[in-house]
């Protein structure tokens, strides 16, 4: 779950980390009466999506007066931002982040994520900050500084040292960086997070360390035990069909394409748009229904599945271990008949009751057709939707 920079930086102003004062602002006016409420000769007009970016697509912009700050949020606000994070839909503005300007003397890259490779936490920094770490990565590899954390014994002062001195932080501002660090793991920790980015952390005229910019992501899997991050949550950034799908515990999301998936397993989703790619055709989604689904959840699956309009055709997938085929079978009846499906429908079933599912399709008067395998399943919906396309 992400959350937007305000909020990242509330939950970081908790743990002692320094930040720009900063007012969110809904409206133009609430705009200007935060501005004026800072009494800064600069301030920062800050746009509040979930994607980085954001500068480079317009939707940061500094002020140096009033007027400024009003036409900025104007300007800002109702925007759609098209960021290499948001793809080329982009995302409306409906929120702003008013900050105090700063006299930034030096900016820097750290952060701290989720390492699967070594099942522990890995904190990243790197002298270059405000840019895209990959693209420092990619063009000065020798700039960017890695700290592996086992867990089982925590952060330790001398990664924080090391880190720093190789980051270049000055003697000056030293002790103050090394808190500041050690309170973002506390954080990291504390709330089950996959990402704590600050970029960049600036130095500021004075060698005060600050976050200027906040990112936030914390593990959804964990927020059962985190009911006050859950509020937290900004629906208006998300796509509809993954909030419904989340309703009924399916894993659900949306992509680019035309044929809509509908699978049990993660690793047979992957599988799936793998082999619909292989034959020519695009994926429209991800969709899991996990083991354990009902007809009732298969049902609300399918609708979803059905209610992206860029969807021309359908292929299931599924293997059933302890989700039973005929289960599928019946949600998939149930939902098409329901919903009148108009669209080329392919479906693959192996597993657990698996003739009862062929039988209760085939006695079902859907036009569907049937697949032995998933290489011939794919080429098939791939086919009949391009057949589709060009009639």
């Amino acid at each position: 779950m992400n959350i937007h920079e305000y909020q990242a930086k509330n939950i970081m102003k908790k743990y002692n980390i320094p930040v720009p004062n900063g007012v969110h602002a809904l409206t133009v006016e609430d705009a200007l009466k935060a501005a004026k409420s800072m009494e800064s000769a600069v301030v920062a007009v800050k746009a509040q999506i979930h994607a980085g970016g954001r500068g480079k697509a317009g939707g940061v912009k500094i002020a140096k007066s009033l007027e400024e700050v009003e036409s900025a949020a104007k300007n800002i606000l109702g925007a759609t931002l098209v960021t290499p994070q948001t793809g080329p839909e982009g995302k409306v503005v409906n929120q702003l982040l008013i900050e105090q300007g700063l006299d930034i003397e030096k900016e820097y890259y750290l952060s701290f994520i989720v390492d699967r490779s070594t099942s522990g936490v890995v904190i990243i920094g790197s002298a270059e900050g405000g840019m895209d770490i990959e693209e420092v990565a990619e063009h000065s590899p020798e700039k960017v500084f890695k700290e592996v954390i086992d867990t089982s014994v925590g952060l330790q002062e001398f990664q924080v040292r090391r880190l720093l001195f190789n980051i270049g932080i000055p003697k000056e501002a030293f002790k103050e960086a090394s808190m500041l660090v050690i309170n973002m793991y506390k954080l990291f920790m504390d709330n089950d997070c996959n990402i704590v980015e600050i970029n960049p952390l600036v130095l500021t005229g004075d060698k005060r360390i600050i976050a200027l910019d906040a990112k936030i992501s914390f593990d959804s899997n964990s927020l059962y035990r985190h009911k006050d991050l859950l509020e937290l949550r900004d629906l208006t950034e998300e796509d509809p069909r993954e909030i419904e799908a989340s309703k009924h515990d399916l894993s659900y999301i949306s992509l680019t394409g035309n044929i809509g998936c509908m699978v049990n397993g993660a690793g047979l989703a992957m599988a799936t748009m793998d082999m619909i790619d292989y034959y020519g055709g695009s994926p429209a989604n991800f969709l899991d229904v996990g083991g354990g689904a009902t007809k009732e959840k298969v049902t609300e699956a399918f609708k979803i599945l059905l209610s992206d309009s860029n969807v021309k055709g359908i292929l299931v997938n599924i293997f059933g271990g302890i989700m039973k085929c005929d289960i599928i079978a019946e949600g998939v009846v149930a939902a098409a008949k329901e919903l009148d499906l108009k669209v080329p429908l392919v479906v693959r079933l192996e597993g657990t009751n698996v003739e009862l599912g062929k039988k209760i399709l085939s006695e079902s008067g859907l036009d569907l057709i049937a697949a032995s395998s998933l290489a011939e399943g794919a080429s098939k919906i791939v086919k009949l939707v391009n057949d589709k396309a060009v009639m």
